[in-house]
């Protein structure tokens, strides 16, 4: 993979994080994704998710050395995606998109955009890095 592609990769990544959270939350007015998981996405959570955008979008301008924060990144959302999975499980898509189908289109695609976020950025770990 080279430069130009992992740079896409980061800047997607936080533009996904960044305007996901900004639009479906309606700029943190939304309180409907608060409440389908108050520790989750607290208004707090989705400030640190907004963070976690800042963070790869500076990945991006990083010319060498990425491995190890795509790494960290690829924890990161791992995390999200079992706690999706596990949110999925004991929860009601319907229920929510009757209370708001923001919230309800929030909660069934963030896990998926993280997932493969998550492979992208173990992708980056996992390459051979060039010799030096």
């Amino acid at each position: 993979m080279n430069e130009r592609w992992k740079n896409i990769g980061f800047v997607a990544a936080g533009l996904m994080n960044i305007g996901g959270v900004l639009v479906f939350s309606r700029a943190f007015t939304n309180t409907a994704i608060n409440e389908a998981d108050p520790v989750v996405m607290s208004n707090f959570g989705l400030l640190m998710i907004v963070v976690w955008g800042l963070a790869y979008l500076g990945a991006a301008t990083v010319t060498s050395g990425v491995r190890w924060i795509a790494g960290a990144f690829a924890l990161e959302k791992l995390v999200y995606v079992v706690v999706w999975f596990q949110w999925l499980s004991a929860n009601s898509l319907d229920d929510l998109y009757a209370k708001d189908v923001w919230a309800g289109v929030f909660f069934s695609i963030y896990g998926a955009n993280d997932l493969v976020f998550m492979l992208f950025f173990a992708w980056v770990f996992f390459l051979k890095q060039p010799s030096r």
